[in-house]
């Protein structure tokens, strides 16, 4: 028997699955205050790829609600919306709707409470045997995000390459606390990134000679700024060395640290494996510009 949820119980961190989304990402939620009568929070889907802050949350019977503004997208061929999301906590669990002011089609959606992972890197961990995502060969080790759609990868050379638009890559194998080292090259105005876990992008893009951005090189996407920008030219090989020991992370970029020990607070909008709780893959991202790799190592680290 399904037990009725108080006000309060909207409150915290909550990983999403949603089904049938087209792109096969996950979601995050954040409540504060609600039974307080003054509710904040932020959500991370696929909207803009961004931390959204909600300005609209109302609670009613029991019922959450939010929404966001979509502008129209020439490109993509869609008209403003309306997207608006309705949830209840049902046995502590979050149950919910997703649809727009466009359509009547209503998407499902659940969400458990985010674990508070409290393991620290506090230099206890140890190095197992590295392991060699990418072989040089082939791409055996990996399998498409999005199941339909063309891969849009191939090797030539020992180097990995996606055209433009691609599918996403995930790791078959599934992996916890580790360090990853990365070698990479991109184009001109391309775009890409290294999720972890396949739940939090480390952004790769052209930026050369900007200022260090929370959608710049190095950066936890949309979450933590790196410190400096330290990208090479478009064209350049350039080299990522992550660290993540539960919800601790650190990145040098071309040898230098650009986040140190920072705190992944949860998702990011690459996010494709929803629940934090257990290992995840290794997922590189393809769907926009042109992205080289011709090194994907990674570690793990033990106790």
């Amino acid at each position: 028997m399904a037990l009725m949820a108080k006000d309060a119980d909207f409150n915290g961190r909550w990983d999403i699955r949603v089904d049938n989304e087209a792109r096969r990402r996950a979601w995050w939620l954040e409540v504060n205050g609600a039974g307080t009568g003054t509710m904040t929070g932020s959500f991370i889907s696929a909207l803009g790829g961004d931390l959204n802050v909600v300005k609209n949350f109302s609670l009613k019977d029991g019922a959450l609600r939010f929404s966001f503004q979509r502008p129209a997208n020439k490109k993509q061929g869609t008209a403003s919306a309306e997207l608006i999301y309705e949830a209840r906590v049902v046995n502590g669990e979050l149950v919910g709707e997703h649809y727009t002011s466009a359509s009547s089609t209503r998407t499902k959606f659940f969400g458990k409470r985010a674990p508070a992972l409290p393991e620290k890197d506090d230099g206890s961990w140890k190095k197992g045997k590295a392991v060699d995502l990418f072989n040089g060969k082939d791409l055996s080790n990996w399998s498409a995000m999005v199941p339909g759609k063309d891969l849009g990868w191939k090797v030539e050379g020992g180097i990995m390459k996606n055209v433009a638009g691609a599918n996403n890559l995930v790791s078959s194998e599934k992996f916890w606390n580790f360090e990853l080292h990365c070698e990479f090259k991109i184009g001109e105005h391309s775009n890409g990134g290294i999720g972890l876990r396949g739940r939090y992008e480390i952004q790769i893009v052209d930026d050369y000679g900007k200022p260090a951005d929370t959608h710049g090189t190095g950066a936890l996407y949309s979450r933590i700024k790196p410190s400096v920008n330290a990208s090479k030219k478009p064209g350049e090989w350039q080299t990522y060395d992550i660290r993540l020991v539960g919800r601790v992370v650190t990145v040098t970029v071309n040898g230098q640290k650009v986040i140190d020990k920072g705190i992944v607070d949860g998702l990011t909008a690459m996010a494709h494996d929803w629940d934090e709780s257990v290992p995840g893959p290794i997922s590189v991202q393809g769907d926009h510009g042109p992205v080289e790799i011709r090194k994907l190592t990674i570690t793990p680290l033990t106790r």
